[in-house]
């Protein structure tokens, strides 16, 4: 075993990673961060043979009790353990790591509006410009039936039964699902179909939401309009198209809708997968009822 200063370990750590690994400058970067912080916690290790599997461990308590995020955590873990790795790998240590329990990282419950700013979002787009129906007619359909954005973008035409007021698209893992659409949403669709469509150079097109182009309309240029409209309408949070999809499922939820059947509504494989939702609505309850509490 040949042993090196900690410095020399690291350089040839990083140069290991850049020329062998194809590892990019901003993610060694976050390691070069992450082994700093770790060497001022042990100030004593002068080189690799200073160097013990229990290390990793008092680091990640450190870390712990200085209030660091799971995620932190477990990312400063993959960067050490990883150049621990190494060093046994190239010759430089003869210890045996043993497996590590990082925390888990909390569950983010997705962000989810209330009903009125749903509303103040759906009414920003300007209905009298063909591009304001358009934009109308996206958010009407994804509130109303729970699409993925990549579902609604890529809506046909022959997937949509106007007279049964039924959606059937082909989702995630080639699975076909059917998804009933409101009167009010397939008003708006219908609206924009019969009138700014019908007007697009692509009206051709299999396609049913089209640029001015008569392309389909992109992800990026949906999600800027989103951010657009939700600032227009006063809505704070940081959301995105897929926030629409979390409030289609949450306020089914909130009123009374059957797991099951919002799991098949959002193709969701596996009901775990929907289950967050209901977190999300007894969070939302019981923020109602701690501000009911207060007032009492």
């Amino acid at each position: 075993m040949e042993e090196i200063d900690i410095s020399t370990a690291i350089n040839l750590y990083f140069q290991y990673l850049l020329t062998e690994k194809g590892v990019t400058p901003i993610t060694i970067s976050n390691y070069k961060e992450d082994l700093s912080l770790f060497f001022r916690a042990f100030p004593d290790k002068k080189s690799t043979a200073d160097l013990d599997p229990e290390d990793i461990n008092m680091f990640m308590m450190k870390e712990a009790q200085d209030g660091k995020s799971a995620s932190t955590i477990l990312r400063r873990l993959t960067s050490t353990r990883n150049f621990y790795y190494f060093l046994i790998g190239d010759g430089y240590s003869d210890m045996v790591l043993p497996t590590y329990d990082g925390p888990k990282p909390a569950k983010k419950l997705p962000i989810v509006l209330s009903v009125d700013d749903v509303d103040a979002l759906l009414e920003a787009p300007d209905i009298s410009k063909d591009g304001g129906m358009r934009d109308k007619a996206m958010l009407e359909v994804m509130y109303a039936t729970g699409l993925r954005v990549s579902e609604l973008i890529n809506l046909k035409k022959s997937e949509v039964d106007i007279e049964n007021a039924l959606i059937t698209i082909i989702g995630k893992g080639n699975k076909q699902r059917s998804v009933p659409i409101s009167d009010f949403a397939l008003e708006y669709l219908e609206k924009y179909m019969n009138g700014p469509r019908k007007r697009n150079k692509g009206k051709s097109s299999q396609y049913i939401f089209l640029n001015r182009e008569g392309k389909p309309i992109s992800r990026i240029y949906f999600f800027q309009q989103v951010k657009r409209y939700a600032a227009q309408a006063g809505v704070d949070n940081a959301i995105s198209p897929h926030t629409l999809r979390h409030c289609f499922a949450t306020h089914l939820l909130d009123n009374g809708a059957d797991l099951r059947a919002v799991q098949e509504m959002l193709g969701h494989s596996q009901i775990t997968t929907t289950q967050i939702y209901t977190s999300v609505s007894s969070q939302r309850i019981m923020s109602a009822y701690n501000l009911y509490a207060k007032r009492k």
